[in-house]
């Protein structure tokens, strides 16, 4: 699967949220400054020849929506990332996030609660 450029995964975000809809639709969910038209459609269309999302034509319009969900796109990166930048190692990441994110006493029981209810399965 082809990794997104920044602005196309913002895109996609929005579709993903909004389950379906037009460059209109996706406008209004971009923040400001927000791109021309033109250059959104453009974006969305080249989603699509990259296999991304696809459309429903009505009349000139089209209606996109979403054929790479959110889960399957995030599994294939965060397995990509978690390979290049933590030596293939969850426990590397995890130690990141705890050092480097200086997380709190909450989120640190929130992570000891998931890995024991995994742990158990």
């Amino acid at each position: 699967m082809e990794k997104l450029t920044n602005k196309e995964e913002e895109i996609m975000q929005i579709l993903w949220d909004l389950k379906q809809g037009f460059v209109n639709d996706v406008m209004e969910k971009m923040p400001d400054p927000k791109p021309h038209y033109n250059t959104l459609s453009t974006i969305i269309r080249l989603l699509e020849e990259k296999g991304f999302v696809s459309h429903k034509s009505y009349g000139k319009s089209h209606q996109y929506f979403p054929i790479i969900s959110l889960e399957t796109y995030r599994n294939a990166f965060v397995k990509d990332s978690i390979k290049k930048y933590f030596g293939n190692s969850v426990s590397n990441l995890v130690n990141y996030f705890v050092k480097e994110e200086r997380l709190s006493e909450e989120e640190l029981l929130e992570l000891k609660n998931i890995i024991e209810k995994n742990n158990l399965k």
